[in-house]
């Protein structure tokens, strides 16, 4: 079995944009449509390889979303990177401070994107 990566988006198109961009890549895609649908995911036992994470969502935000999953077990080390239109540099500190791995911008470079994926997952 393939390993898991877990989008985290409330855009239908973003998602659909990031998985298809993640195709090449082998990993078994899963896609939330929020924070609180990714916890579920991973309560009910999805063990992602890493997480890609919007910022800006209704309900949960993905820096909470990051609180929340580093408090799972076996998930203080999975890599989890925000995709957002965000840039200002005191939201990446908070993010970091939260546990983020990583901040992608979009609109995102799928080329990028995929070196970012095959070095964190490798």
């Amino acid at each position: 079995m393939a390993d898991t990566i877990l989008i985290v988006d409330d855009s239908p198109s973003m998602l659909m944009s990031v998985s298809i961009a993640l195709r090449p890549t082998g990993l078994d895609i899963r896609e939330a449509s929020s924070a609180e649908a990714a916890l579920s995911l991973l309560n009910d036992g999805v063990t992602p390889r890493m997480i890609l994470t919007d910022l800006n969502m209704d309900g949960m935000s993905g820096i909470e979303l990051v609180r929340e999953v580093r408090k799972l077990p076996g998930m203080a080390f999975t890599p989890i990177v925000l995709l957002t239109t965000e840039s200002q540099e005191d939201l990446r500190q908070t993010a970091k401070s939260a546990g983020a791995t990583g901040w992608l911008v979009k609109p995102f470079d799928a080329a990028k994107l995929l070196a970012l994926v095959k070095k964190l997952v490798p």
